[in-house]
């Protein structure tokens, strides 16, 4: 029950504010993980933790036959108006990555971008993606790692303003770590990792906290809901790492490391 309360409460939190601003961020990892798995026209592509449909936007402009799932019904809505702008067939669904609602061997292709990593319970996802990915097909996971200094380091300097998370619960960033992504996914899938850095350059701290608590689902709700005090003192504490940790040249530079998981189901 722990599980599926929290969830209901990501579904909320990850659809607040205008998260594009954010998902442009990365344009760099998306272009990756599609060059990676090159898709093909008629080829069944699903798009796991989706968001606003930047990887499956570029999965269907390819000619892939693209499903689409996040939990949030925000993002959902905000994907499917611009797959209709796009003239793009895209079939959009609000779902649960660890409880899929597709058959068993559905997909030629998943591919999730900073997504799946989310989901609390890391061993029913993985499970997930080895039912639904038939023989010889092929995931794409694009993960950020627990790097002192890498993304993991802002949702420790969220994690002393939030509730303590119920027990059980799977640290996100675990999906960069290699061995926990090998224990998770091995079983079922020849595994290839990459590593690499995706540099996210802001004039200062200032701006990067302005641009994460405006847009960012969970920076956002929690600013929200703290009482004055509290959130100024997360708002130091942000941009006071960034001006000093992240320096370089009268500006920063948040040289973002994570992963990519690229497995082919046995």
């Amino acid at each position: 029950m722990a599980f599926e309360e929290l969830k209901a409460k990501q579904s909320v939190v990850w659809g607040t504010g205008p998260y594009q601003n954010v998902t442009e961020t990365i344009r760099d990892i998306h272009g990756r993980v599609i060059d990676a798995l090159d898709p093909q026209p008629g080829v069944k592509w699903l798009d796991l933790a989706c968001g606003t449909g930047a990887v499956a936007e570029r999965a269907a402009e390819r000619g892939a036959d693209v499903t689409g799932v996040d939990l949030a019904p925000g993002l959902i809505e905000t994907a499917k108006e611009r797959a209709a702008e796009r003239g793009l067939e895209i079939d959009y669904r609000v779902g649960d990555c660890e409880n899929l609602e597709f058959d068993d061997g559905a997909f030629d292709v998943v591919s999730s971008t900073c997504g799946v990593m989310f989901a609390p319970d890391h061993a029913a996802s993985a499970r997930e993606l080895a039912r639904v990915v038939n023989p010889g097909g092929r995931i794409g996971l694009a993960n950020w790692t627990p790097a002192e200094k890498g993304l993991a380091a802002l949702f420790r300097i969220m994690k002393p303003f939030q509730p303590t998370p119920p027990d059980g619960i799977g640290f996100p960033f675990d999906w960069g770590d290699e061995q926990h992504v090998n224990d998770l996914l091995g079983d079922a899938f020849d595994l290839e990792i990459e590593r690499g850095i995706s540099p996210l350059r802001l004039p200062n701290g200032e701006a990067y906290w302005m641009l994460f608590s405006s847009s960012y689902g969970p920076t956002r709700t929690l600013s929200e809901s703290l009482d004055d005090e509290r959130r100024e003192e997360l708002h130091r504490s942000w941009v006071d790492f960034a001006d000093t940790e992240l320096a370089d040249d009268g500006e920063i530079e948040h040289k973002r490391e994570w992963i990519l998981v690229l497995g082919t189901r046995r």
